[in-house]
């Protein structure tokens, strides 16, 4: 690991006025100096038009309701290559619903991200636990600032306890003062002064403390209650100064406006410790439990002071031990009896005063800043996600109630609103060749195979797809059963070559399997005239079922060999030392392409085929891996893009799915745990181990949602989506029968040896033999490099 060289913080900034802006500019200021060869700078928050004049270590500015303008941000660190982003987390000050536009934010870095975060909510509602956990699983640490913090992010987020570290907020290193010599500087000589500072809003619970006034003064009548601080910017922007002029009337009625005292702004740090310094009892009466930190109870702490609070999340913890003095909430007569125990008894006071004291030395904003560092540099460390083989995972059962609710008597529907059948989009040629795929591997030995009478269903959507006046497959029908084509595409009708070729070797029925023979033989007529590679590679994955089935013929076997010879042309004329594909940009189902030269190379003992679809699907695999280490398919957002890194989003199923399938392929072919390893990762996607941490699959149904966006899934769940990952499950249920230390299959050692000997009578060169076990692979490119310390285009 390199040394860490630059920092970009994230949150709000001075000169905005708010505690995170305050927390933000002191981290940095304190990461700044206790490392100075750092380079650290700012991303501030901005929000509602404001616009502030920030000094130069501010570099880039976030508008928090324009999308845009956290992508931007994100691109110019990553431009800026900066080492790390230290994110400051609260709901109110990202943009969108729960402040989910950071998500956005956070989706296109590409350094590792530490997250403090300053509210750690009990009981969340679901869109802000989503946003939290979807935070947390972008971030390669996260920050609480007490233990009570940590619980919460482990039992209610379901966060890891080794991914969590416990910070305490920072506060100045200041001395141990007496009060008096500041009181008599700021004008309260001879008076017992409570203070409380912050910004006003009602969650502070002020009004508690004015109404516990009266009762102060009948035993101390020298108190004075000092609210320091301007009303919150954004309640002032909602609603005026209509609560601080409602605690002044409060006042006023009480008959108490001598001995409270509203200074109503914000003060500059110095100024503030004077403030506090002066105080003899510090109080803090909010009325929200969930507060998890309160920057305002940790300075005042740390100055030793008196500190009298209601039992929210960080006073408990912080004032437990005979450090402070806890009260009930809202309780305004506790609140008094308490106040005027300390105020009139000197030495309850020094000692409370002195126990806080001592206690908050680690606190300090040096001895904070080493931790932060620590964990900085601890994020940095290369870490894979565990990726467990098939004995640590629950193996999901084959369930089907999802894709029979959006079948009829015609077929597979296309779309689905939810989980409902949409309709208007009628059925295409695609998803029931798919589910024809999917019957024909539920006849494999250990599955329940599908009722024969659904099975025949998509034979019959797959015959009636035929056009024999075009020699083509139609794709797309409408609801009224019309077809709305003369001609679908050619990876359509590819694809229905795929299903019918593995029903050819796996359907039950006899009568179907010689169906198969007579379609696939007029349908596979115009195939060597495509141009698509994808539907070449549709067109060998249904050759190697058919001609597996002992019913291929001589014609089968000569186009097999034509369009595999096609596809390692193709890659020989585009690969390069850092382009190892087919292509020049990435689109959909890319790992069929490998998958295809696999099963092919295996069938026919073609060495290139086999080493060329390796080679691919090595690059592939290495290129959707996420810096944390899970499966990131390659993102729809960037299809056709030319020779550049992948998109993250959109993520699709189909993609997850033919991972899988070319992973269980490489297995076969190449023996050893790798590949094991590799579908699995791939497999796991769809159960959680993804960017967002969101499982897609509802286990019981079999239903799967439809992909993910940056800031959530998609929740609809359709026929493409809910087979791909019928049918990756059902891959994946295969490979966990083979062993994962098996050598390479014996059918195909004995084809590779028969093609050697052929070769060496014919008088050609023969390549070494592929290794049986080859273990972690280094990529091609980029991304060599052992597999257990992988690196990702991102």
């Amino acid at each position: 690991m390199t040394e860490l060289k630059s920092i970009a913080f994230v949150g709000n900034s001075f000169p905005r006025r708010c505690g995170i802006a305050t927390f933000t500019t002191h981290l940095q200021q304190a990461v700044a100096f206790e490392r100075p060869c750092l380079d650290t700078s700012i991303v501030a928050m901005n929000d509602h038009g404001q616009s502030f004049a920030y000094p130069p270590l501010v570099r880039y500015q976030i508008r928090d309701d324009k999308v845009e303008d956290y992508s931007r941000a994100a691109a110019s660190l990553n431009h800026d290559q900066v080492d790390l982003v230290a994110l400051q987390h609260e709901f109110g000050i990202f943009g969108g619903a729960a402040g989910g536009h950071v998500l956005s934010f956070l989706s296109c870095l590409k350094m590792p991200v530490v997250t403090t975060f300053h509210t750690i909510l009990p009981r969340p509602s679901p869109l802000q636990h989503s946003i939290v956990t979807q935070v947390a699983a972008r971030s390669a640490k996260v920050i609480a600032m007490s233990e009570r913090g940590r619980e919460l992010l482990r039992k209610t987020y379901d966060i890891r306890g080794d991914k969590i570290a416990v910070i305490p907020h920072g506060i100045p290193d200041f001395a141990f003062v007496e009060p008096d010599a500041t009181k008599a500087r700021l004008g309260f000589a001879g008076k017992a002064v409570i203070l409380t500072f912050g910004l006003l809003s009602p969650n502070k619970g002020i009004e508690v403390m004015i109404e516990a006034m009266p009762a102060i003064l009948d035993r101390c009548p020298s108190a004075s209650y000092v609210v320091l601080g301007a009303t919150h910017p954004n309640l002032l922007r909602e609603q005026g100064e209509s609560y601080r002029e409602s605690l002044v009337a409060r006042v006023r009625d009480l008959g108490i406006e001598g001995h409270v005292v509203f200074l109503d702004q914000f003060v500059d740090q110095p100024t503030l410790l004077d403030y506090i310094a002066m105080c003899d009892v510090y109080v803090t009466p909010y009325l929200d439990e969930a507060q998890i930190t309160s920057g305002t109870l940790a300075y005042s702490f740390g100055l030793g002071k008196a500190v009298i609070s209601t039992p929210y999340g960080h006073a408990s913890e912080l004032l437990a031990g005979g450090r402070g003095i806890l009260v009930p909430f809202a309780d305004a007569r506790a609140l008094g009896r308490e106040v005027v125990s300390v105020l009139t008894n000197d030495l309850l006071r020094n000692t409370l005063r002195a126990r806080a004291y001592a206690s908050s030395r680690p606190m300090v904003w040096a001895q904070t800043a080493k931790r932060y560092l620590n964990t900085f540099d601890e994020a940095r460390l290369p870490r894979l996600a565990r990726i467990p083989l098939a004995t640590d995972i629950a193996q999901p059962q084959i369930r089907l109630d999802h894709f029979l609710s959006i079948s009829d008597d015609t077929g597979v529907f296309q779309h689905a609103i939810h989980t409902v059948p949409d309709r208007s989009h009628g059925y295409c040629l695609d998803d029931n060749a798919r589910a024809l795929l999917l019957a024909a591997a539920l006849n494999a030995p250990g599955e329940e195979p599908l009722a024969g009478a659904i099975t025949a269903r998509l034979a019959g959507f797959v015959q009636h797809a035929w056009n024999p006046d075009a020699g083509r497959f139609r794709n797309f029908m409408s609801f009224s059963r019309n077809w709305l084509e003369d001609t679908g595409s050619e990876d359509s009708h590819g694809r229905a070559l795929w299903a019918l070729g593995h029903c050819a070797r796996s359907d039950s029925s006899p009568s179907r399997r010689r169906w198969v023979g007579g379609l696939f033989s007029v349908a596979l007529a115009g195939v060597e005239h495509f141009s698509a590679p994808r539907a070449w590679a549709f067109s060998l994955l249904g050759l190697d079922g058919l001609c597996g089935a002992a019913t291929g013929d001589a014609e089968a076997r000569r186009l097999r060999l034509i369009l595999a010879n096609r596809l390692s042309a193709l890659l020989s004329a585009v690969e390069t030392e850092d382009w190892v594909w087919f292509e020049s940009g990435l689109a959909y189902d890319n790992a069929r392409l490998c998958e295809a030269l696999l099963v092919t190379g295996a069938a026919t003992g073609n060495r290139t085929f086999v080493e060329d679809g390796l080679r691919t699907l090595r690059w592939l695999m290495a290129l959707q891996t996420a810096p944390q280490g899970h499966f990131r398919p390659v993102g729809s957002n960037g299809f056709g893009e030319i020779r550049t890194r992948p998109q993250i989003f959109d993520q699709q199923p189909l993609e997850a799915a033919a991972a899988v399938a070319a992973c269980r392929a490489a297995a076969r072919v190449e023996g050893g745990t790798f590949w094991h390893t590799e579908a699995e990762r791939a497999f796991q996607w769809f159960l959680g181990a993804n960017d967002l941490s969101q499982s897609l699959v509802d286990p019981e149904t079999g239903a799967c949602r439809d992909g993910l966006h940056p800031d959530r899934p998609n929740e609809n769940r359709g026929g493409e989506s809910t087979l791909s990952y019928l049918l990756a499950l059902a891959d994946m249920r295969q490979l966990r029968r083979l062993p994962a230390r098996h050598t390479a299959t014996a059918s195909f050692q004995s084809r590779i040896a028969g093609v050697d000997h052929l070769m060496k009578k014919r008088g050609h060169p023969v390549k070494n033999q592929l290794p049986e076990s080859p273990g972690p692979v280094p990529a091609t490119g980029p991304d060599t490099g052992d597999r257990t310390a992988v690196q990702s285009f991102d």
